[in-house]
Protein backbone atom coordinates (compact mmCIF):
# COMPACT_ATOMS: atom_id res chain seq x y z
CA UNK A 1 0.00 0.00 0.00
CA UNK A 2 2.64 2.53 0.67
CA UNK A 3 4.64 1.50 -2.63
CA UNK A 4 1.10 2.71 -4.17
CA UNK A 5 0.73 5.84 -2.41
CA UNK A 6 4.38 7.24 -3.15
CA UNK A 7 4.21 6.10 -7.04
CA UNK A 8 1.11 7.73 -6.98
CA UNK A 9 2.35 11.44 -5.23
CA UNK A 10 5.21 11.07 -8.33
CA UNK A 11 2.42 10.69 -10.93
CA UNK A 12 0.80 13.91 -9.55
CA UNK A 13 3.43 16.02 -9.35
CA UNK A 14 4.27 18.06 -12.83
CA UNK A 15 7.60 16.51 -14.78
CA UNK A 16 10.74 17.14 -12.72
CA UNK A 17 12.86 16.57 -15.43
CA UNK A 18 13.36 20.82 -16.03
CA UNK A 19 13.89 20.84 -11.83
CA UNK A 20 18.00 20.76 -10.65
CA UNK A 21 18.39 18.63 -7.37
CA UNK A 22 17.74 21.43 -4.28
CA UNK A 23 18.99 20.95 -0.95
CA UNK A 24 19.27 23.24 2.14
CA UNK A 25 21.81 25.90 1.30
CA UNK A 26 21.50 26.50 -2.44
CA UNK A 27 21.00 29.83 -4.00
CA UNK A 28 18.11 29.50 -6.78
CA UNK A 29 16.14 31.99 -9.02
CA UNK A 30 12.67 31.41 -9.55
CA UNK A 31 10.46 33.34 -12.12
CA UNK A 32 6.88 33.05 -11.39
CA UNK A 33 4.18 34.95 -13.27
CA UNK A 34 2.08 37.24 -11.79
CA UNK A 35 -1.01 38.46 -12.52
CA UNK A 36 -1.87 42.22 -11.73
CA UNK A 37 -5.65 42.88 -13.33
CA UNK A 38 -5.40 41.59 -16.57
CA UNK A 39 -1.58 42.09 -17.33
CA UNK A 40 0.47 39.15 -16.65
CA UNK A 41 4.34 39.63 -16.12
CA UNK A 42 7.43 37.46 -15.31
CA UNK A 43 8.66 38.27 -11.58
CA UNK A 44 12.61 36.91 -10.42
CA UNK A 45 13.11 36.04 -6.90
CA UNK A 46 16.66 35.15 -6.27
CA UNK A 47 17.59 33.40 -2.61
CA UNK A 48 18.71 30.99 -0.74
CA UNK A 49 16.40 27.71 -0.07
CA UNK A 50 15.92 27.18 3.78
CA UNK A 51 13.49 24.76 3.85
CA UNK A 52 12.15 21.97 1.56
CA UNK A 53 8.47 20.09 3.07
CA UNK A 54 7.28 16.97 1.75
CA UNK A 55 9.56 14.89 0.11
CA UNK A 56 7.70 11.87 -0.97
CA UNK A 57 4.01 14.29 -1.45
CA UNK A 58 2.45 15.40 -5.08
CA UNK A 59 2.84 18.99 -3.07
CA UNK A 60 6.39 19.83 -2.09
CA UNK A 61 7.23 23.31 -0.73
CA UNK A 62 9.75 25.28 -1.06
CA UNK A 63 10.94 28.05 1.19
CA UNK A 64 13.03 30.59 0.11
CA UNK A 65 14.77 33.77 1.87
CA UNK A 66 16.66 37.11 0.65
CA UNK A 67 17.53 40.23 2.76
CA UNK A 68 16.23 43.17 0.86
CA UNK A 69 17.25 46.69 1.52
CA UNK A 70 17.76 45.43 5.50
CA UNK A 71 15.23 43.13 5.47
CA UNK A 72 14.36 39.83 5.42
CA UNK A 73 11.80 38.69 2.70
CA UNK A 74 10.55 34.54 3.16
CA UNK A 75 8.77 33.10 -0.12
CA UNK A 76 6.89 29.55 0.08
CA UNK A 77 5.90 28.17 -2.71
CA UNK A 78 4.65 24.15 -4.03
CA UNK A 79 7.10 23.07 -6.36
CA UNK A 80 3.89 22.49 -8.55
CA UNK A 81 2.55 25.26 -8.31
CA UNK A 82 1.27 26.58 -11.67
CA UNK A 83 3.19 30.22 -10.90
CA UNK A 84 6.42 28.69 -11.30
CA UNK A 85 7.80 29.16 -14.98
CA UNK A 86 11.88 28.35 -14.06
CA UNK A 87 14.08 27.52 -11.46
CA UNK A 88 17.35 28.43 -12.02
CA UNK A 89 20.22 26.93 -9.93
CA UNK A 90 22.83 29.69 -8.92
CA UNK A 91 25.09 28.06 -6.59
CA UNK A 92 25.51 25.66 -3.57
CA UNK A 93 26.50 25.63 0.01
CA UNK A 94 27.55 23.81 2.49
CA UNK A 95 24.95 23.35 5.03
CA UNK A 96 25.09 20.75 8.05
CA UNK A 97 21.52 20.97 8.37
CA UNK A 98 18.45 20.21 6.64
CA UNK A 99 15.90 23.30 7.75
CA UNK A 100 18.36 26.34 7.84
CA UNK A 101 15.91 28.33 10.15
CA UNK A 102 18.71 29.63 12.19
CA UNK A 103 19.42 32.63 9.57
CA UNK A 104 16.46 34.06 10.31
CA UNK A 105 18.62 35.25 13.45
CA UNK A 106 22.29 35.79 11.75
CA UNK A 107 23.55 38.53 10.17
CA UNK A 108 25.37 38.40 6.61
CA UNK A 109 28.57 38.33 7.60
CA UNK A 110 27.97 35.67 10.06
CA UNK A 111 26.41 33.75 7.53
CA UNK A 112 29.16 34.08 4.99
CA UNK A 113 31.92 32.43 7.67
CA UNK A 114 28.76 29.77 8.29
CA UNK A 115 27.98 28.23 4.57
CA UNK A 116 30.77 28.49 2.34
CA UNK A 117 30.40 28.04 -1.37
CA UNK A 118 31.22 24.40 -3.03
CA UNK A 119 32.01 24.23 -6.48
CA UNK A 120 29.75 22.30 -7.78
CA UNK A 121 30.92 19.51 -10.31
CA UNK A 122 29.20 19.87 -13.74
CA UNK A 123 30.38 23.52 -13.03
CA UNK A 124 34.15 22.96 -12.86
CA UNK A 125 34.12 20.25 -15.94
CA UNK A 126 32.28 22.69 -18.08
CA UNK A 127 35.37 25.56 -17.52
CA UNK A 128 37.91 22.77 -17.67
CA UNK A 129 36.43 21.91 -21.43
CA UNK A 130 36.92 25.62 -22.30
CA UNK A 131 40.28 26.03 -21.58
CA UNK A 132 41.32 22.72 -23.26
CA UNK A 133 39.14 23.75 -26.33
CA UNK A 134 41.72 26.38 -27.61
CA UNK A 135 44.72 24.37 -26.65
CA UNK A 136 43.28 21.62 -28.92
CA UNK A 137 43.17 24.00 -31.60
CA UNK A 138 46.32 25.35 -31.65
CA UNK A 139 47.61 21.64 -31.97
CA UNK A 140 45.62 20.97 -34.93
CA UNK A 141 46.74 24.34 -36.58
CA UNK A 142 50.35 23.83 -35.65
CA UNK A 143 50.59 20.34 -37.47
CA UNK A 144 48.82 21.72 -40.56
CA UNK A 145 51.63 24.23 -41.00
CA UNK A 146 54.28 21.23 -40.69
CA UNK A 147 52.83 19.43 -43.11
Amino acid sequence: MHQKLIAFNLAQRKPQADLPELRAGDVIKIYRKITEGSKERTQMFQGTIIAIKGGQSASRTITIRKVSDGIGVELILPLSSAQIQKIEFVKRTTARRAKLYFVRDKSAKVLSKKLKEVAVKGRVVEKAKKKTAPAEVVATTETTEAL
